[in-house]
């Protein structure tokens, strides 16, 4: 192993673990932000049904909140069930030192996000 093929690796796991650090923040981000107008659209609805301004059935937005729930449970099933060998390849692609370093960063930037 030599200078060069050390440098590149550092640098490659460095760049992963910054890159993991920036997709895990704003993941979090964008799942609270989602979360909070999810949050506010349910309030709205509750409000205007106490003062009866509209009437809402709770047993159908449930209903309609399970199945938009199970679609996207059963979406990303399905990008899990793609061929091996195909996962396989798309992991060396990357890089092992990219790989960890962004999974740890990753891990990291969701934390603190």
């Amino acid at each position: 192993m030599t200078i060069d093929n050390l440098s590149a690796i550092v640098s490659t796991a460095g760049g992963g673990f910054f890159a993991g650090i920036l997709m895990g923040w704003a993941l979090k981000k964008v799942m609270k932000l989602f979360a909070i107008i999810a949050g506010l659209f349910l309030a709205g609805l509750a409000y205007l049904q106490y003062h009866q301004v509209a009437s809402i059935n709770w047993d159908k937005l449930e209903q309609a909140s399970k199945g938009v729930v199970n679609t996207l449970i059963n979406t990303t099933k399905m990008i899990d069930n793609g061929s091996p060998e195909i996962a396989a390849l798309d992991i060396t692609n990357f890089g092992i030192p990219l790989t960890s370093g962004r999974s740890a960063g990753f891990a990291i930037g969701f934390m603190k996000g």
